[in-house]
């Protein structure tokens, strides 16, 4: 491991440049138009990957492994405060055919990519389970399934890099799409439509006019935030209860490895508990200001953390087919994506956004509708994403007992 200008154990310096550059990448965003067009969450990544190709910061620090364990599962409630599935249950519905479509493009390319390099990359099947639940919900389910899988350490970490690489050269992809005439002419594009239409709306950039000042009170914060800590202590204490209970491992059937995957697991419990809490006590939750400002400011910290790992010479040293392993699933899950959604008649938006949701997970999905301001789509993408961090586990389960069994 290269010695880099910032220990791994400098951690107020390491928060300083997670919390700050966050805080940039928000303010560029907000400011200049060609920030807001690439997103507030590209930036956010692509500053981290800098900056760890430099080895100005480590690529490995305690730090890190604190935004995964109390920043996210803060952020996650927060997010949520609004979605009361009572109101957002027809467009969340649409949503969810279109992601679940998108989904199937993911499985569809890791069978291909794993058949053409299977004999070329040790452990694929390993690897194409990891990349299965991550691109069916995001970076959260590459680590879940990585420790699951007890995959090599090293071939993690390439894998990894390609993971972040890849993902955030489709998101480029994805940013770009309206913008091109093909796509606009082939696929309907109701909500760019209308915000073209709207000439005050269309000078404006559309992440500022989203997130303008609101009032929020010293109540409001205290209210966000004590119920964040709340939901995520309960939901935590709950999935560590069911986890003891419901016995699991090779050992037990299917049925009770379900079950403790179910109930056991950590960010389905936080879901679940959350969307019930707003779902029942929806006036409470609707009237609290801020909560969603202060979700997005600490997964943007997260969108920070993804880029750190993605080592470039590490990659070309390691592993680098799994760029090429990655690509086809990227082109995949594309591909399905867009000619399932054009059948089927959804919007452009639509497709990017689920497509997005499965790639990134639902917070980098919520990100792009905020910058493209697709309002109406990003409660129901945050709701329907959230399902990739459920799904995506066990498909990529499945997919590696598949391969590697099967094929």
């Amino acid at each position: 491991m290269h010695q880099t200008l910032i220990s791994a154990n400098d951690t107020w310096v390491l928060w300083a440049i997670l919390a700050g550059w966050a805080a940039v990448s928000i303010y560029l965003e907000q400011r200049f138009k060609w920030a807001a067009k690439l997103t507030g969450a590209i930036i956010a990544l692509l500053g981290a990957l800098i900056l760890s190709n430099l080895y100005i910061i480590p690529t490995d620090a305690p730090t890190y492994d604190a935004v995964w364990n109390y920043v996210i599962p803060l952020a996650i409630p927060l997010l949520l405060f609004q979605a009361n599935l009572r109101k957002i249950w027809n467009e969340s519905g649409r949503m969810l055919i279109i992601f679940l479509i998108s989904s199937i493009g993911t499985v569809v390319g890791v069978t291909l990519s794993f058949f053409f390099l299977k004999n070329a990359i040790p452990d694929l099947d390993k690897i194409a389970g990891m990349e299965t639940g991550s691109y069916i919900g995001g970076s959260v389910n590459f680590a879940a399934l990585a420790a699951k899988f007890h995959t090599p350490g090293e071939l993690v970490s390439s894998a990894i890099v390609a993971d972040n690489l890849l993902m955030a050269f489709y998101f480029f992809i994805l940013i770009a799409m309206p913008a091109l005439s093909f796509f606009r002419k082939h696929f309907r594009t109701p909500y760019i439509d209308a915000i073209e239409k709207d000439s005050t709306s269309g000078a404006n950039n559309q992440a500022a006019s989203y997130w303008k000042g609101k009032e929020v009170s010293l109540k409001d914060i205290a209210l966000a935030a004590g119920s964040a800590f709340v939901l995520v202590a309960l939901s935590f204490k709950l999935a560590n209860w069911f986890d003891k209970l419901i016995p699991s491992g090779d050992h037990v059937n299917f049925f009770y490895n379900l079950l403790n995957g179910l109930f056991g697991d950590h960010y389905l419990m936080l879901t679940t508990i959350t969307v019930l809490a707003v779902s029942i006590f929806h006036r409470f939750f609707e009237n609290i200001n801020g909560a969603q400002e202060l979700g997005t400011y600490l997964i943007y910290i997260f969108f920070v953390v993804i880029g750190v790992p993605a080592s470039v010479p590490l990659l070309i040293e390691n592993a680098p087919l799994l760029l090429i392993f990655v690509l086809i699933i990227i082109i995949g899950n594309m591909i399905v994506t867009l000619i399932f959604g054009k059948l089927f008649k959804f919007s452009l938006e639509e497709m990017i956004l689920a497509s997005n949701a499965n790639a990134g997970g639902p917070t980098t999905a919520a990100a792009m509708a905020i910058a493209k301001g697709w309002t109406e789509l990003i409660v129901p993408i945050l709701v329907v994403g959230t399902l990739g961090y459920i799904i995506g586990n066990y498909i990529g389960t499945a997919m590696e007992y598949l391969l590697s069994h099967v094929m």
